[in-house]
Protein backbone atom coordinates (compact mmCIF):
# COMPACT_ATOMS: atom_id res chain seq x y z
CA UNK A 1 0.00 0.00 0.00
CA UNK A 2 0.92 3.33 -0.85
CA UNK A 3 0.82 6.17 1.56
CA UNK A 4 -0.66 9.94 0.04
CA UNK A 5 -0.54 12.88 2.33
CA UNK A 6 -2.93 15.05 1.13
CA UNK A 7 -1.94 18.97 2.19
CA UNK A 8 -5.20 21.24 1.63
CA UNK A 9 -6.89 23.89 3.90
CA UNK A 10 -10.34 24.16 1.41
CA UNK A 11 -12.01 20.77 2.62
CA UNK A 12 -14.34 20.88 -0.84
CA UNK A 13 -11.10 20.44 -2.43
CA UNK A 14 -9.15 17.82 -0.29
CA UNK A 15 -12.67 15.93 -0.82
CA UNK A 16 -12.25 15.98 -4.78
CA UNK A 17 -8.29 14.92 -4.43
CA UNK A 18 -9.22 12.18 -2.71
CA UNK A 19 -11.86 11.46 -5.04
CA UNK A 20 -9.20 11.17 -8.10
CA UNK A 21 -6.57 9.39 -5.78
CA UNK A 22 -9.21 6.61 -4.94
CA UNK A 23 -10.46 6.59 -8.56
CA UNK A 24 -7.02 6.37 -9.60
CA UNK A 25 -6.32 3.27 -7.55
CA UNK A 26 -9.36 1.61 -8.54
CA UNK A 27 -7.98 1.91 -12.14
CA UNK A 28 -5.00 0.88 -11.70
CA UNK A 29 -6.08 -1.63 -9.03
CA UNK A 30 -3.31 -0.29 -6.26
CA UNK A 31 -3.88 0.35 -2.75
CA UNK A 32 -3.83 3.93 -1.47
CA UNK A 33 -4.35 4.97 2.29
CA UNK A 34 -4.86 8.66 2.19
CA UNK A 35 -4.80 11.49 4.67
CA UNK A 36 -5.63 14.98 4.51
CA UNK A 37 -3.67 17.93 6.68
CA UNK A 38 -5.48 21.07 6.61
CA UNK A 39 -2.40 23.22 7.23
CA UNK A 40 1.01 23.63 5.99
CA UNK A 41 1.94 24.53 9.79
CA UNK A 42 0.24 21.27 10.80
CA UNK A 43 2.27 19.34 7.86
CA UNK A 44 5.34 20.43 9.58
CA UNK A 45 4.68 19.72 13.19
CA UNK A 46 3.82 16.34 12.53
CA UNK A 47 6.54 15.00 9.53
CA UNK A 48 4.19 12.79 8.71
CA UNK A 49 5.60 10.25 6.38
CA UNK A 50 4.38 9.53 2.74
CA UNK A 51 4.99 7.91 -0.50
CA UNK A 52 3.65 10.78 -2.39
CA UNK A 53 2.51 14.24 -0.70
CA UNK A 54 -0.55 16.60 -2.71
CA UNK A 55 0.18 20.38 -1.59
CA UNK A 56 -1.55 23.21 -2.14
CA UNK A 57 0.24 26.32 -2.00
CA UNK A 58 -1.71 29.23 -0.76
CA UNK A 59 -2.21 28.31 2.67
CA UNK A 60 -2.78 30.89 5.64
CA UNK A 61 0.17 31.17 7.57
CA UNK A 62 3.28 28.86 6.36
CA UNK A 63 2.66 28.73 2.64
CA UNK A 64 2.90 25.36 0.59
CA UNK A 65 5.89 26.79 -0.57
CA UNK A 66 7.77 27.04 2.37
CA UNK A 67 6.43 23.91 4.17
CA UNK A 68 8.33 22.25 1.05
CA UNK A 69 11.56 24.34 1.57
CA UNK A 70 11.37 22.29 5.85
CA UNK A 71 10.24 19.08 4.73
CA UNK A 72 13.09 19.18 2.23
CA UNK A 73 15.96 19.52 5.11
CA UNK A 74 14.17 15.92 6.35
CA UNK A 75 13.00 14.27 3.08
CA UNK A 76 14.59 14.32 -0.47
CA UNK A 77 13.13 11.43 -1.52
CA UNK A 78 9.65 11.60 -1.63
CA UNK A 79 8.01 12.80 -4.65
CA UNK A 80 6.38 16.49 -4.30
CA UNK A 81 3.15 17.65 -6.79
CA UNK A 82 1.72 21.43 -5.73
CA UNK A 83 -1.67 21.41 -6.42
CA UNK A 84 -2.86 25.38 -6.66
CA UNK A 85 -4.44 27.94 -8.20
CA UNK A 86 -0.81 29.65 -8.01
CA UNK A 87 0.69 29.45 -11.08
CA UNK A 88 2.94 31.96 -10.67
CA UNK A 89 4.96 29.88 -8.61
CA UNK A 90 5.66 26.94 -11.36
CA UNK A 91 9.28 27.83 -11.30
CA UNK A 92 10.05 28.30 -7.88
CA UNK A 93 8.83 24.23 -7.48
CA UNK A 94 12.38 23.33 -8.78
CA UNK A 95 14.14 25.12 -5.77
CA UNK A 96 12.42 22.39 -3.94
CA UNK A 97 12.55 19.47 -6.21
CA UNK A 98 9.12 19.22 -6.98
CA UNK A 99 7.93 16.43 -9.29
CA UNK A 100 5.08 18.41 -11.22
CA UNK A 101 2.58 21.20 -10.81
CA UNK A 102 -1.39 20.45 -11.19
CA UNK A 103 -3.57 24.36 -11.69
CA UNK A 104 -7.13 24.38 -10.36
CA UNK A 105 -9.40 23.56 -10.93
CA UNK A 106 -7.93 20.31 -11.40
CA UNK A 107 -8.95 18.08 -14.24
CA UNK A 108 -8.76 14.11 -13.69
CA UNK A 109 -7.43 13.10 -16.95
CA UNK A 110 -4.30 15.77 -16.40
CA UNK A 111 -3.81 14.75 -12.58
CA UNK A 112 -3.93 10.96 -13.98
CA UNK A 113 -1.27 11.57 -16.04
CA UNK A 114 0.86 13.32 -13.44
CA UNK A 115 0.30 10.35 -10.82
CA UNK A 116 1.50 8.00 -13.53
CA UNK A 117 5.28 10.15 -13.42
CA UNK A 118 4.77 9.95 -9.40
CA UNK A 119 3.87 5.91 -9.19
CA UNK A 120 6.87 5.14 -10.87
CA UNK A 121 9.08 7.19 -8.58
CA UNK A 122 7.04 5.88 -5.62
CA UNK A 123 7.64 2.25 -6.69
CA UNK A 124 10.90 2.86 -7.14
CA UNK A 125 11.34 4.76 -3.79
CA UNK A 126 9.90 2.06 -1.90
CA UNK A 127 12.85 -0.34 -1.67
CA UNK A 128 15.66 2.61 -2.13
CA UNK A 129 14.15 4.22 1.04
CA UNK A 130 13.64 3.96 4.49
CA UNK A 131 11.84 6.06 7.71
CA UNK A 132 13.94 6.50 10.53
CA UNK A 133 13.44 8.25 14.16
CA UNK A 134 15.44 11.18 14.86
CA UNK A 135 15.59 13.75 17.60
CA UNK A 136 13.13 16.01 15.78
CA UNK A 137 11.07 13.14 14.06
CA UNK A 138 11.31 11.24 11.43
CA UNK A 139 14.08 11.49 8.37
CA UNK A 140 13.29 9.65 5.09
CA UNK A 141 17.24 8.30 4.37
CA UNK A 142 18.29 6.90 1.32
CA UNK A 143 19.20 3.33 1.83
CA UNK A 144 22.38 4.17 -0.08
CA UNK A 145 23.64 6.03 2.49
CA UNK A 146 23.65 3.70 5.11
CA UNK A 147 26.96 2.91 5.39
CA UNK A 148 25.86 -0.57 7.83
CA UNK A 149 23.80 -1.10 10.85
CA UNK A 150 24.72 -2.83 13.37
CA UNK A 151 22.90 -3.49 17.28
CA UNK A 152 23.46 -1.60 20.88
CA UNK A 153 21.36 -3.78 23.28
CA UNK A 154 18.11 -3.32 22.01
CA UNK A 155 18.98 -0.65 19.60
CA UNK A 156 19.38 -0.80 15.89
CA UNK A 157 21.53 1.91 14.62
CA UNK A 158 21.69 3.79 11.46
CA UNK A 159 25.71 4.54 10.43
CA UNK A 160 25.22 7.23 7.76
CA UNK A 161 27.25 8.42 5.24
CA UNK A 162 27.05 12.28 6.64
CA UNK A 163 28.05 11.02 9.80
CA UNK A 164 24.40 10.66 11.56
CA UNK A 165 24.01 7.78 13.66
CA UNK A 166 19.99 6.81 13.86
CA UNK A 167 18.21 4.55 16.45
CA UNK A 168 15.01 2.66 16.85
CA UNK A 169 14.20 -0.41 18.99
CA UNK A 170 14.15 -3.31 16.62
CA UNK A 171 15.82 -6.47 15.59
CA UNK A 172 18.31 -7.00 12.81
CA UNK A 173 16.11 -9.90 11.36
CA UNK A 174 13.18 -6.90 10.70
CA UNK A 175 16.09 -4.87 9.36
CA UNK A 176 17.53 -7.30 6.91
CA UNK A 177 13.53 -7.57 5.55
CA UNK A 178 13.30 -4.01 4.52
CA UNK A 179 17.23 -4.19 3.01
CA UNK A 180 18.02 -5.23 -0.40
CA UNK A 181 19.66 -8.92 0.23
CA UNK A 182 21.89 -8.00 -2.85
CA UNK A 183 23.50 -4.60 -1.72
CA UNK A 184 23.75 -5.57 2.46
CA UNK A 185 26.02 -8.38 3.69
CA UNK A 186 25.17 -9.74 6.54
CA UNK A 187 28.76 -9.92 8.00
CA UNK A 188 27.82 -11.00 11.80
CA UNK A 189 24.42 -11.80 13.64
CA UNK A 190 24.59 -8.18 14.72
CA UNK A 191 25.74 -6.18 11.55
CA UNK A 192 24.59 -5.62 8.20
CA UNK A 193 26.93 -3.50 5.91
CA UNK A 194 26.23 -1.86 2.38
CA UNK A 195 28.52 -3.64 0.21
CA UNK A 196 28.51 -0.42 -2.05
CA UNK A 197 30.09 1.58 0.67
CA UNK A 198 33.16 -0.80 1.30
CA UNK A 199 36.73 0.59 1.07
CA UNK A 200 38.94 -2.35 1.86
CA UNK A 201 38.13 -6.29 2.16
CA UNK A 202 40.71 -7.79 4.67
CA UNK A 203 40.78 -11.69 5.74
CA UNK A 204 39.14 -11.05 8.72
CA UNK A 205 37.03 -7.79 7.98
CA UNK A 206 35.55 -4.96 6.11
CA UNK A 207 36.10 -1.78 6.10
CA UNK A 208 33.80 1.13 5.17
CA UNK A 209 34.04 4.76 3.66
CA UNK A 210 33.82 6.49 7.33
CA UNK A 211 36.94 4.23 8.44
CA UNK A 212 35.05 1.79 10.22
CA UNK A 213 36.45 -1.82 10.66
CA UNK A 214 33.79 -4.28 10.92
CA UNK A 215 34.58 -8.05 11.91
CA UNK A 216 33.40 -11.04 10.76
CA UNK A 217 31.63 -13.37 12.98
CA UNK A 218 32.97 -16.85 12.14
CA UNK A 219 30.01 -18.56 10.49
CA UNK A 220 29.66 -15.47 8.09
CA UNK A 221 32.93 -15.01 6.78
CA UNK A 222 33.31 -18.24 4.41
CA UNK A 223 29.55 -16.81 3.15
CA UNK A 224 30.15 -13.35 3.54
CA UNK A 225 33.41 -13.05 1.50
CA UNK A 226 32.12 -15.26 -1.10
CA UNK A 227 29.08 -13.18 -1.58
CA UNK A 228 31.13 -9.76 -1.47
CA UNK A 229 33.44 -11.66 -4.26
CA UNK A 230 30.31 -12.06 -6.35
CA UNK A 231 28.93 -8.39 -5.52
CA UNK A 232 32.59 -7.24 -6.74
CA UNK A 233 32.97 -8.84 -10.07
CA UNK A 234 28.88 -7.39 -10.91
CA UNK A 235 30.53 -3.67 -10.31
CA UNK A 236 33.50 -3.99 -12.43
Amino acid sequence: MYRVLIVEDTPAEADALRGFLERYAAEKGLELGIEVLGSALEFIDLRRTADLVLMDIDMPGINGMEAAQIMRGYDTQTPLIFVTNLAQYAVRGYSVDALDFVVKPVEYHDFAMRLDRALRIMARNARSTMALPTEDGIAVVACSDILYVDMLKHDVRYHLSDGRVLRERGTMRAVAEKLRADEFLKISSGCLVNMGRIVRVGSESVTVSDGAELFFSRSQKRPGLEKLTNFIGRSI
